[in-house]
């Protein structure tokens, strides 16, 4: 197995309009993502909160934030996946080191 270098954390804001089923596929289909790259440390649901502004004219969002240890690489990988997913308003990974 590859070295695990890295702490990071990613938070993602998920859009509710498509309901419950559709934030629960993509908080699943994000965590099966970061452990088939890593190992995922935790996953945090925060659950729905009101946006600070509307997002696509969507005032409440669903967050979560993963924790995770991984390769350098994956976190820029993770980003892109997570920029061109329908259902993500917002999302950021960051190094915790």
């Amino acid at each position: 197995m590859a070295k695990i270098s890295g702490n990071y954390e990613s938070m993602v804001v998920l859009s509710v309009k498509e309901g419950d089923e559709a934030v629960e596929a993509l908080v699943a289909k994000f965590k099966s993502l970061i452990e088939s790259n890593g190992e995922l440390t935790s996953v945090d649901e925060w659950g729905k909160r009101k946006l600070a502004y509307d997002i696509n004219y969507e005032s409440e969002g669903y967050y979560v934030i993963y924790t995770f240890t991984s390769k350098p690489d994956f976190p820029a990988e993770l980003n892109r996946i997570l920029n061109i997913t329908d259902g993500v308003l917002r999302s950021i990974v960051i190094s915790k080191d």
